[in-house]
This record gives structure tokens, C-alpha cells and sequence, in this order.
């Protein structure tokens, strides 16, 4: 009877883009000791790219590989915010079917949600009853802050817009990122091995100035953290998420400046890891392309390549064996704004050298 009547605790994880919330939940995930977690990842994206990197460490896979049910969920929609009825609320009774096979419950929110409306919604009798926010993990791309992007002075950002007009999207991106702050219970300051100390230091102070005074900052590299600094807090965030300040208003307020936003799938035969990575980075360069995720298949590689980017920054790693019927070209999700799917395609053949006219197969 104690086992049914305890409340789930859930982690909810939340970044912009590209600050490295998957890496994270691997992180987790790999070092979770036995702690038995459900994972609900909330894609943007035509691929589901972040449940597949999750699948790499075992989360949704039995012994042999094999895909399972129960251990992990996708939820297709990028905004868990407007989904939470459709898509959400589902998923979450059918953990409370399988509460006695559950310790701890991690949601990984699109680069795009904002947190506070999911939050709320714990709120909601069915739900509340069952589950309760353990801590709302915020994850911050530190060389992206350390760089003045989401500079909160007005005149800065007016300059930056003067000299670079690709940059008249930081304006929602900038208050998506501070919604993204204020809800936190932990921040973590991320890719801290990128910064110098001043760097650090400054980043610290902005966040600072957007988060309660008893929230933590702690600095990360690869999201590398002790699990005792990540689950645990016990913060029960649904009971004052209320008090916490945000530009979009209530959860009811459907305007989050999602038309701002798009995702297309471009797809090609890779030549090599450099080749790839190259032609994406030129992309970015002549696109307003915020993030890049997908999977390389690489010639006479056994093991599938992930690639991650942000802005000119690349990471890639082999994560696992190709699996029998997964053979086809390389695939990338690229999100940003005004982009248009045929120009990204023929500009991405024509940096990896596919003749003008051969159209690459889709697996």
C-alpha cells in the first residue's frame, strides 16, 4: 500500500537549443545504478533524433536491441506546452499503470518549450496525485551566453540587429530563454570547458539576475554531473511555479512564437565525417539554421555517427551499431527560421558533390 500511495518524482529537463539536455539524460541514464527511469522526450523535428541518441544507451531497447514499450516515450508535437492534453496526459496514465515498476520519471522538453505551462500541469488532480516535479534542470549553453546572445540590454541587442539583420530572431528567442530560467529549480551551466574563468564568471551574473536566489548554478562539461546534484531536490515545483515570472502569460496563451520557427529534413550519402560536417557548417553559415541533429552512415563504418550542432560548433561520436534494415543515406534535422526545404537539399548535394539533378533516396 506505501508503494501506491508515494508520489513519482519527475525531473523535468529544459535548454535552449543545442545546450545539451540529451547529453544530459545520457549522462543520467548510464549512471542511473540500478534506479529504474521512464523517459519522455518531446521532439521538434520530423526525425525523432533525441529518442534515438536515448536508445543508443539501452533506455527503450531489451538486452538484444530490440525496441520495447514502457521505458520510453516520444512525444511528435515541439511544444509540450500546447500538447499537454493531446499528447502529455496520456502518457502519464499509462505510468501510473506501471507506477510499481518506476522510481523516477525524466522529461526532456524540446529547445522550444517553455517549461512553466508543463509544470502547471501537475497540477491537474489526475496527475497530482500520482506525480510530483522533483526539480526543473535548466540547461544552459554557456559559450552561447558567454557570447552576448541573449544579452538582456536593449541597446546591445539594437546594435547587434544594425550590424547583422539575421539577428532580428533574438528578440522571442531571448524571453524563451529567460521563461527557460525563471522556472528553474538547478541550472546547469554547460560546456564550461569552453569558457575561460571570466567567462564563466560573467555568464553566472546574467543568470543570476534571472533566477530566484536560493536556485543553484553548477558548472558542467557534457552535463558530466554527480546524480545526487541532479535527482532529489524534492522541490515540488508544481506548488510555486505559479510565482514564477514569464513573458508568455498562462498556459492557456497560445501565442509562443512558434510560427517562428521551422524544421526540414535534409538527407545525402556521406563521404566522411569531415565532408559532412563541413557541408553543414555551411549551411548555418548562409541560413538561419539555430540546430542540427542527425545521423551520418559513414562507408565501411559498423557503427552509426551522431552529429550535433550549434552555430559553427559541431560534435559528433559513434553511439551504436547499425541494425539490420537501417541502411539508407545520412539524416539531419535542421531548425531555424524561413528555411526553405529544395534550396537546403540542393545546397547540401552540391557541397558534398552529388551531380546537379541526381536526387538522393530517403531510407
Amino acid at each position: 500500500m506505501q508503494t501506491q500511495m508515494r508520489k513519482i518524482p519527475v525531473t523535468i529537463v529544459t535548454g535552449f537549443l543545442g545546450s545539451g539536455k540529451t547529453t544530459l539524460l545520457r549522462h543520467i541514464l548510464q549512471h542511473a545504478g540500478g534506479k529504474r527511469i521512464a523517459v519522455i522526450v518531446n521532439e521538434f523535428g520530423e526525425l525523432g533524433i533525441d529518442g534515438e541518441i536515448l536508445k543508443g544507451c539501452g533506455i527503450g531497447c531489451d538486452e538484444n536491441g530490440v525496441e520495447t514499450e514502457g521505458q520510453l516515450y516520444e512525444l511528435a508535437n515541439g511544444c509540450l506546452c500546447c500538447t499537454v492534453q493531446e499528447e502529455f496526459f496520456p502518457v502519464m496514465e499509462k505510468l501510473v499503470e506501471r507506477r510499481d515498476q518506476i522510481d523516477h520519471v525524466l522529461i526532456e522538453t524540446s529547445g522550444l518549450a517553455l517549461p512553466k505551462p508543463l509544470v502547471q500541469a501537475f497540477n491537474w488532480p489526475q496527475i497530482k496525485n500520482s506525480f510530483t516535479v522533483d526539480a526543473v534542470v535548466t540547461v544552459v549553453d554557456g559559450p552561447a551566453a558567454a557570447s552576448g546572445q541573449f544579452a538582456d540590454n536593449p541597446l546591445a541587442v539594437d546594435a547587434q540587429r544594425k550590424a547583422d539583420p539575421n539577428l532580428d530572431h533574438e528578440s522571442p528567442l531571448h524571453e524563451l530563454f529567460e521563461d527557460q530560467l525563471s522556472a528553474a529549480d538547478l541550472v546547469i551551466l554547460n560546456k564550461t570547458d569552453l569558457l575561460d574563468d571570466a567567462q564563466q564568471g560573467a555568464v553566472e551574473l546574467s543568470i543570476r539576475e534571472e533566477i530566484p536566489p536560493q536556485v543553484k548554478i553548477v558548472r558542467a562539461q557534457m552535463g558530466q554531473l554527480d546524480l545526487h546534484t541532479l535527482l532529489g531536490l524534492e522541490a515540488a515545483s508544481e506548488d510555486t511555479i505559479h510565482l514564477r515570472h514569464d513573458h508568455h502569460g498562462s498556459a492557456e496563451d497560445a501565442d509562443h512564437h512558434h510560427d517562428e520557427f521551422d524544421s526540414v529534413v535534409v538527407h545525402a550519402h556521406a563521404p566522411s565525417r569531415e565532408a559532412v560536417i563541413a557541408a553543414l557548417q555551411g549551411l548555418v553559415e548562409t541560413n538561419t539554421i539555430y540546430r542540427v541533429k542527425g545521423f551520418a552512415a559513414l562507408p565501411g563504418a559498423a557503427m552509426r555517427l551522431v552529429i550535433q550542432g550549434v552555430g559553427r560548433r559541431f560534435d559528433s561520436y559513434f553511439d551504436r551499431r547499425w541494425q539490420a534494415g537501417e541502411s539508407g543515406p545520412s539524416r539531419f534535422v535542421l531548425i531555424g527560421e524561413d528555411l526553405d526545404h529544395a534550396a537546403l537539399q540542393r545546397a547540401f548535394d552540391a557541397a558534398l558533390g552529388v551531380p546537379s539533378g541526381v536526387e538522393t533516396q530517403q531510407a
